[in-house]
């Protein structure tokens, strides 16, 4: 446990020091605020977050290769990784204080998005079980993203790589499933739509808490983990 909170607070501090990590922060709050804006400050608009909420995983899917492409690439790149890789800590420590640190920086940015509901509470009655579940789907979100951008990040020394992997993947699986699953019949049809990130977040939106839409998340975010982990196991020993 120490290990991984090494691993974490190191990862922290490194995001806070990378210009990318500000880049990705302002390009988020940027991108929310304009749909925040034209979501509610429009004529007869209604004052609700639910569109917003609704376009967050599109921001994710555009700016959360750029926060995780450098998560492992640059340690095999600079060469840092040989001192990581000696030091008394295992491959699991490594991959949870990276995804640690990283989701860290993460609710940071979410932190920033806490004002839209503010401002809509003075015009309105806020949904407050509405934002809470939208903000749970948000974080389980989230998790799911970095994960995978840290495996590629993980396979790969080249940052652009990394990051393009991560964008195509996201990309089919946020807003492709559905589209996929409905040229489909039987089985693959219903797999199709159960691997459809979006369909899953959906639920959240809409103001519900449902068990089986958090362990999608939750199963896919450890397996995207544990992936990782081999393949630094990989590299270590290749």
């Amino acid at each position: 446990m120490r290990n991984i909170v090494t691993m974490t607070r190191r990862e922290l501090t490194a995001q806070f020091y990378s210009p990318i990590a500000y880049v990705v922060l302002v390009v988020f709050l940027v991108l929310s605020g304009i749909i925040f804006g034209m979501a509610n400050f429009q004529p007869g608009a209604e004052a609700s977050a639910r569109m917003l909420f609704g376009l967050v995983p599109l921001i994710l899917v555009l700016v959360s290769p750029l926060l995780t492409m450098r998560l492992l690439s640059d340690e095999f790149r600079t060469g840092t990784i040989e001192t990581l890789m000696t030091a008394p800590i295992n491959d699991a420590e490594v991959i949870l204080g990276k995804f640690l640190g990283t989701f860290l920086f993460y609710l940071v940015m979410l932190a920033g998005t806490l004002v839209y509901p503010i401002i809509l509470s003075f015009y309105g009655s806020l949904d407050t079980g509405l934002a809470l579940c939208s903000y749970v789907g948000l974080l389980l979100v989230g998790g799911l993203f970095i994960s995978v951008g840290l495996f590629f990040s993980t396979c790969t020394q080249n940052q652009v790589i990394a990051a393009i992997c991560t964008l195509a993947i996201l990309a089919v699986f946020t807003f492709l499933g559905d589209w996929l699953a409905s040229g489909q019949e039987g089985t693959l049809r219903v797999i199709l739509q159960h691997l459809s990130i979006r369909s899953h977040y959906e639920v959240f939106v809409r103001g519900l808490l449902d068990s089986n839409h958090v362990v999608f998340f939750i199963t896919s975010t450890a397996l995207f983990l544990f992936l990782g982990v081999k393949a630094l196991e990989f590299r270590r020993w290749r």
